[in-house]
């Protein structure tokens, strides 16, 4: 008898659903910006203050509101609707960015520079948990690690022009104020893309049938209490905000570029999307693949990966080579985050979805923003070559310490619809 036909993998599933298209248009075009802005920024910083902890303190600035407000976000997104929460956290993003621009052009103080950008850390804090427990409303879950594939890519690409575009900008223009024009405009973009979704409700389940909770002290730190039983999710999120917090060296490029490579502004700029452009390589790839079969392995090697390619990094002195190696730990991160965000969204209910995600986001920005502060601190302290390859081997520490901490999530098998632990 002859066997049935096996199901073709599309790898075109997500962008089929029109919702989706939209949020990932405007995702795009919010990202872009941010990107632009946050090379300038840089630039701008340390232009004027010729300090590392100048732009260390962009990190810490930033994710002081979004750690503080993670869990009163994470409950918003389980209690209202999610794309209403998003919308609103764009506009105060569009509010940021405008500041910046008046700051810049008025030629005004540092500390008001980082007053405006104290207040994209708020938006950020909103932003995330709406938007990450909102994609899986926009899809059928059995495409739902398709669309984390695309959401990624899409995410990498305007990661990937955006500094570039950023550098291009300060080139022409010998002034940042441009960008911020730039960052203004595409978060307006956003918040119109989502206001013309199809569905104009995106309530949580607990939500919709009047069974959410009221905020209180249990219901604010329930995100944590569920990614403590769950294992896996523990360990997916422990590796990452090490592994990144240790080995991230961005807040230190504009050193890289001035001091030690010598490639000015658009320099810059290429070494910002270098890891993009690694991440979106990676990204569309793995899209037109099927589901990993050992993600939890995968997962271990990609980390290991990232930092081998941080310490090479950190001892370059020509230009290509640095490039590749951002290249590579793009390629490696981008294995990370999708492993780690289906993990976080299909091992998830959606009246939790909210508040788990504003946990993953803690860990995230936590990773992010204070490796930022930790890079520039540190090589302030001991020069940032030295910073870079402490980072790098740290990151391989962490590696094997959850390797052997928790050996379920070497066991985690194929990231589908359901999430096989073998």
């Amino acid at each position: 008898m002859s066997q049935p036909p096996t199901a073709r993998h599309d790898p075109y599933a997500a962008l089929r659903e029109k919702d989706f298209r939209l949020f990932l248009i405007g995702h795009v075009a919010s990202v872009l910006g941010i990107q632009m802005q946050t090379v300038a920024v840089g630039w701008q910083l340390y232009e004027k203050t010729g300090s590392a902890m100048a732009l260390g303190l962009v990190g810490l600035v930033q994710v002081i509101p979004m750690l503080g407000l993670a869990l009163p976000a994470g409950h918003a997104a389980d209690r209202f609707d999610r794309r209403k929460i998003l919308m609103v956290a764009s506009v105060v993003a569009v509010i940021s960015s405008a500041g910046l621009l008046a700051v810049t052009i008025s030629g005004g103080r540092v500390a008001v520079i980082y007053l405006f950008l104290a207040l994209s850390g708020i938006a950020r804090a909103y932003q995330g948990p709406a938007r990450s427990s909102l994609v899986p409303a926009l899809v059928p879950r059995s495409i739902f690690s398709n669309a984390v594939g695309w959401n990624i890519s899409a995410f990498e690409l305007a990661s990937m022009a955006g500094p570039a575009l950023g550098g291009v900008f300060i080139a022409v223009f010998h002034n940042t104020w441009q960008v911020y024009l730039v960052a203004s405009l595409t978060s307006i973009f956003y918040v119109i893309m989502l206001g013309m979704f199809s569905k104009r409700s995106y309530l949580a389940s607990s939500a919709t049938n009047g069974t959410g909770k009221e905020l209180d002290l249990k219901s604010l730190v329930a995100g944590f209490a569920y990614v403590r039983k769950n294992t896996v999710l523990l360990a997916a999120m422990t590796l990452d905000l090490f592994a990144v917090l240790l080995g991230g060296a961005i807040a230190l490029f504009p050193i890289f570029a001035k001091d030690i490579l010598r490639v000015g502004p658009s320099g810059l700029g290429w070494m910002q999307a270098a890891p993009s452009l690694g991440a979106i390589t990676m990204a569309l790839t793995t899209t037109h693949l099927p589901p990993m079969k050992h993600a939890g392995k995968t997962l271990l090697w990609a980390v290991a990966g990232f930092g081998v390619a941080t310490l090479v990094f950190a001892v370059s002195k020509i230009f290509w080579l640095s490039l590749l190696m951002l290249f590579l730990t793009g390629a490696f991160d981008n294995v990370s985050v999708v492993i780690r965000h289906t993990l976080v969204q299909v091992l998830t209910p959606d009246d939790m979805r909210g508040r788990v995600s504003a946990v993953n986001g803690m860990f995230i920005n936590a990773s992010n923003e204070l490796g930022r502060f930790e890079s520039g601190t540190l090589a302030a302290l001991i020069g940032p070559i030295l910073s870079v390859l402490v980072g790098g081997a740290g990151t391989l520490l962490v590696v094997a310490f959850s390797a052997a901490k928790w050996p379920e999530l070497r066991k985690v098998g194929m990231l589908d619809s359901e999430v096989v632990v073998k």
